[in-house]
């Protein structure tokens, strides 16, 4: 009696050793399917699912009437501890570089002039080219190739030869999703009367190219936000700085639009985490985006639901009498709060979900399109109201839901529940971005106690 456990067990085993493709007539699913363990990218933190209590958790000062309190739960999903740093962003601004000049020459002529190490002998993947020895290289024609790449003669600052940033254009893909989604736009029904006088359908699947939409767009940011965003104020040190000096790598990016942020979004995916994968061998994981304006209160919360302040509250200060975060505080006294301009992105404390400056330094980027009364009809899972405008759209149909204030705004704009927006194609000296990834699967550490 106690060898047939034993038994049973080694007659399962030899059975599914020997199911192969068929499985003996058994549905057990397809084999040699790859292993999958979800690992935290670098640099982001786990948010877990859950549900809150979206909107305002105070009164609406300026009777708005742009939000309203409602529960609605989001799924898991990772969020970038802090806003995408100056430094983080030229990392893309330098591969849409080297792109087009290898377009130019060519992978076979760029030759040595490559770099394939970083300073710490780590392998860099793909290599990146060596511009600071670009004066030496050999060939003389492919100086002479890589010459429009430049600013003319007539635009240069005292000769000096720098790239024409108004070349670096990116071409990147998405699907519409939501029109390949809808019937009209799905499959073709041509319905006929058999013989025996009934009616058929056949169904025909329509060309999904339609749905593959190509953007281009220029990626570098507008420097001179520092100037046009505030009249007769002296910011001509930042816009000639902050976006290029390494005193400024770690300080949030600025100067960016939306589509800007969306396009960088499509490049961290396509071209660094699905490259990496694919050539490794393993399968994709789902793309980086920016926060629905949902995840990103939820995540700005910390899981403090009903707390106006990522922080908690409803205070602005700590016991000390310190400023929690960067903004404009009290009658327009900027250093008061330890900032002035923007500040490092891993600046203050964190709140519990570990993520920095989720209030004040720069206000973000969502997904969401802008609409005053879009608590009244969004769902309660997921809620996301998106919407793709086109060049010649309307401005109204441009407005992109803008979260968290920053160093120029008063403490309203600090709370975790209050709304604003600002249009995707315009840049700003004071907006930002950090990136979400869902998670896949229902979550971390699912057990059957868990449940």
């Amino acid at each position: 009696m106690e060898r047939r456990p034993i038994l049973y067990s080694c007659a399962v085993i030899v059975l599914l050793a020997s199911c192969g493709r068929g499985g003996e007539g058994q549905l057990i699913g397809a084999q040699n399917r790859p292993s999958w363990y979800q690992v935290d990218p670098y640099g982001m933190n786990y948010i877990p699912l859950g549900s809150y209590t979206m909107g305002p958790s105070d009164q609406d000062a300026p009777y708005a009437q742009v939000a309203k309190s409602k529960t609605v739960s989001v799924q898991a999903f990772y969020m970038d501890q802090t806003e995408i740093s100056n430094n983080e962003y030229r990392q893309f601004v330098e591969y849409v570089t080297d792109s087009i000049a290898k377009r130019i020459l060519g992978d076979e002529d760029i030759g040595e002039h490559v770099i394939t190490e970083d300073e710490f002998g780590e392998e860099i993947d793909p290599p990146i080219i060596n511009w600071k020895e670009r004066l030496n290289w050999d060939g003389e024609e492919e100086r002479e190739a890589l010459a429009d790449m430049y600013y003319s003669e007539s635009e240069r600052f005292y000769r000096r030869k720098t790239i024409d940033t108004r070349k670096l254009m990116f071409e990147y893909y998405w699907i519409d999703l939501k029109e390949a989604a809808k019937k009209s736009g799905r499959d073709l029904d041509l319905s006929y009367t058999n013989s025996k006088g009934g009616n058929n359908a056949i169904r025909m699947h329509s060309d999904r190219s339609k749905f593959i939409i190509k953007e281009v767009i220029n990626v570098f940011p507008d420097t001179l936000t520092w100037v046009h965003d505030f009249t007769y104020s002296y910011n001509e040190p930042m816009t000639e700085n902050y976006f290029w000096h390494p005193a400024y790598d770690d300080y949030p990016l600025v100067g960016i639009t939306w589509q800007q942020a969306r396009a960088f979004n499509v490049w961290r995916t396509q071209n660094m985490m699905n490259a990496w994968l694919q050539g490794n061998g393993e399968p994709f994981i789902n793309h980086f985006r920016l926060p629905t304006e949902a995840e990103w209160e939820y995540a700005a919360r910390g899981g403090l639901d009903l707390s106006p302040f990522p922080w908690g509250g409803p205070y602005i200060r700590n016991r000390q009498g310190c400023f929690l975060a960067n903004f404009k505080p009290l009658n327009g006294n900027y250093t008061d709060d330890g900032g002035f301009h923007t500040v490092p992105v891993d600046s203050y404390s964190p709140n519990d979900y570990g993520l920095y400056n989720m209030s004040g330094n720069v206000a973000e980027w969502t997904s969401t399109a802008f609409d005053e009364s879009v608590y009244d009809f969004d769902h309660d899972m997921n809620p996301e109201y998106s919407y793709d405008a086109l060049a010649n759209d309307a401005p109204a149909l441009k407005r992109k839901v803008v979260r968290g204030g920053s160093f120029k705004d008063v403490g309203l704009f600090l709370q975790t529940g209050t709304r604003s927006f600002e249009y995707q194609d315009t840049a700003k000296c004071y907006i930002g971005f950090r990136s979400v990834l869902t998670y896949l699967g229902r979550g971390k550490a699912v057990n059957a106690e868990d449940l």
